[in-house]
């Protein structure tokens, strides 16, 4: 399931991509298929163990094109391992609204963001995260050890990404079908799994990623700008 548009991203084989929360890695998974030397970072060891065992898989049936590089590392996003200028394209998916200094992260991403280069930033919709905010404390900080501490409208997060040197461009909204997923699960409690409203929506999330049928993904298509649970904003830095 990918949040990212990679049309308005502009990826091009050979381009070098940092993946910053990659997580099981949805998109550094998705960069190497369309050609992308791609480096997925993320606090969590297990997670960037398991997508580096997955790349390899990967290499092995010959899913990957030749010449790539992939690599995962575990790296705190205010203090990348990275040197100046050292992507073309960098993907940041739901990261921000976990980071308390965000300006900070911001800020380091542009530092390590070639000159013409472009980020892909994806944060909850305001919308969609305020309601969830609104049904249960426990889906957010404090409550939730290491969840979200704010809820970003887009002039925010397009004020905030200026003011550390970015070019905001092109937005659009993503997952609206999973918006009411997470409001069922708030309303009946976030660990509650085995609520059958909550099962039952999850079987329907599952089939529609694995079936991708044309009533579903119109719907989406319909549904993304008001209900979209995550907002995507593309920003360049300026070329040199």
């Amino acid at each position: 399931m990918l949040t990212v548009d990679y049309d308005q991203l502009e990826l091009k084989p050979g381009m070098a991509v940092l993946d910053l929360g990659a997580g099981f890695g949805r998109h550094a998974f998705e960069t190497a298929r369309r050609g992308g030397s791609v480096v997925a970072a993320d606090l969590a060891f297990d997670e960037m163990k398991a997508t580096q065992d997955t790349f390899a898989a990967m290499y092995l049936e010959g899913e990957l094109p030749d010449g790539i590089s992939t690599v995962s590392v575990q790296a705190n996003g205010l203090t990348l391992p990275f040197a100046n200028g050292s992507f073309d394209r960098i993907i940041a998916s739901e990261v921000l609204e976990h980071v308390p200094d965000d300006l900070g992260l911001m800020a380091e991403l542009f530092r390590v963001l070639k000159p013409g280069g472009r980020l892909a930033a994806t944060v909850p919709s305001q919308l969609p995260e305020q309601l969830c905010w609104w049904l249960n404390d426990s889906y957010h900080a404090p409550k939730s050890e290491g969840g979200h501490v704010r809820i970003y409208g887009q002039p925010e997060l397009r004020m905030k990404l200026e003011s550390v040197g970015f070019q905001p461009g092109q937005s659009h909204r993503a997952h609206a079908l999973h918006s009411p997923y997470w409001w069922l699960k708030c309303a009946v409690g976030i660990d509650n799994e085995d609520n059958f409203l909550v099962k039952q929506y999850l079987k329907l999330l599952t089939w529609d990623i694995v079936e991708a049928p044309a009533l579903t993904r119109t719907a989406e298509r319909l549904l993304n700008p008001v209900l979209g649970k995550s907002l995507v904003i593309y920003a360049d830095r300026a070329a040199a």
